[in-house]
């Protein structure tokens, strides 16, 4: 669905770019899509004289869900000292918090087209384990333990 943009941006920014063709919820759970982008990230990063890149210059990026992986990859390799750094993470409209659907963001684009928030909510579950039975849960914000809502309320919270 990318390979356009991606060719787009190669070309732009005189760039090589790797899209990775992760496996999609629901069929395949997580963490099959975080699995498929840091292993493809990993042989990259490993092999970066075979593709002619900079090591100084390598960038993650991703949107939406991809997004959220390219935040996970980023995470995951920070601090590895066997491996190029990442020069930077581009997160276009990423899938980062759901501890709380009910957020001010949340509320105000509940009805913006495409991405509503029950179907925000539907797709996050459907990413974790495929079953959206607990949805009204999440959307009343029930499925995060008490204990962990008040040790994420300094980054996640209305104010």
């Amino acid at each position: 669905t990318h390979e356009e943009l991606c060719r787009f941006i190669a070309r732009e920014s005189e760039s090589v770019v790797v899209s990775v063709g992760y496996r999609l919820a629901p069929e395949h759970k997580y963490p099959a899509a975080y699995e498929d982008c840091l292993n493809a990230t990993l042989h990259f990063l490993q092999h970066l004289q075979h593709y002619g890149v900079d090591p100084a210059r390598v960038t993650v990026c991703g949107d939406s869900a991809g997004g959220n992986l390219a935040a996970a990859v980023s995470q995951t390799l920070a601090g590895r000292s066997d491996l190029p750094r990442l020069r930077a993470q581009i997160l276009i409209y990423p899938g980062l918090q759901a501890l709380d659907f009910n957020l001010p963001s949340y509320q105000q684009n509940r009805g913006v087209p495409l991405l509503f928030r029950e179907r925000a909510a539907f797709y996050m579950l459907q990413y974790l384990n495929g079953n959206a039975a607990k949805l009204e849960e999440v959307l009343e914000g029930s499925h995060i333990p008490v204990d962990i809502k008040l040790k994420y309320k300094k980054w996640v919270s209305p104010d």
